[in-house]
């Protein structure tokens, strides 16, 4: 049973074909990552699996059952997470107060009208040892707009980690970070558990090439290729359409 399953997936803006009969399988504890040009699709596609926009055709599914009517909340609630390209965090809370957020979202039953949200010891446990085992305890008490970019797209995963995922769509985590930044990221998705599936949209080859044990790539709404780490690298269509414009 694949984890992640796309079925001829197409999606049109007016007369603009974003996606055109997309497909593919990713299994369960793969690291598949998306790459292609800008414009290519990729973005159009993580909002169609997370649920934020619809297809125009196709399915989308979810451990063999159908979510393409789903809500994303309900999406949620089946073990689908996703991060953005720009970071999703509350600015204004704590950091600490941002994966109590998160940890709340994934376990309503812990929501209690008459108790106050600092009184539920359980649930400040849980938020410290997410802190502190991505190495950001320190400053679990700063406003997360008071933190570096690096440290805000860290908390976006841990926040995203705090849904107990089981498939988790990363958006560009690396888009904007510094080179010591980057491998900081990079680290956090390479020791997630091989329970969690992930699929990953990323600009940059380097980090696509460490990190996938898959690629699939997107030009102008299509599937050009699809391959391990080795196979993509030497494919010729690719190092034209894509790796050659940089």
């Amino acid at each position: 049973m694949s984890a992640l399953v796309v079925e001829a997936l197409s999606r049109s803006f007016g007369g603009l074909r974003a996606l055109s009969n997309v497909s593919l399988a990713i299994e369960p504890g793969e690291r598949r990552l998306i790459i292609g040009p800008n414009g290519a699709g990729k973005t159009t596609l993580f909002n169609i699996l997370s649920g934020a926009l619809n297809a125009s055709s196709g399915k989308v599914k979810l451990f063999d059952r159908d979510i393409t009517p789903l809500a994303p909340y309900a999406r949620a609630k089946m073990g689908l997470a996703r991060t953005f390209q720009i970071t999703n965090v509350f600015p204004r809370l704590t950091v600490l107060e941002n994966v109590l957020l998160a940890l709340l979202a994934a376990d309503r039953s812990v929501f209690c009208m008459h108790q106050r949200m600092h009184d539920n010891e359980r649930l400040f446990a849980q938020a410290h040892a997410y802190l502190e085992h991505w190495n950001l305890g320190a400053i679990a008490a700063r406003p997360a707009k008071a933190i570096s970019y690096g440290e805000q797209r860290l908390l976006d995963l841990i926040l995203a980690m705090a849904m107990q995922p089981k498939v988790l769509l990363l958006d560009e985590p690396t888009a904007g970070l510094s080179a010591a930044e980057v491998v900081r990221v990079v680290g956090m998705i390479r020791s997630l558990p091989k329970e969690i599936t992930i699929a990953m949209i990323e600009h940059d080859m380097d980090v696509a090439f460490d990190l996938a044990d898959r690629i699939t790539v997107l030009h102008q709404g299509c599937v050009i290729a699809e391959g391990d780490v080795d196979a993509i690298r030497n494919n010729a269509q690719v190092t034209e359409i894509y790796l050659g414009a940089d």
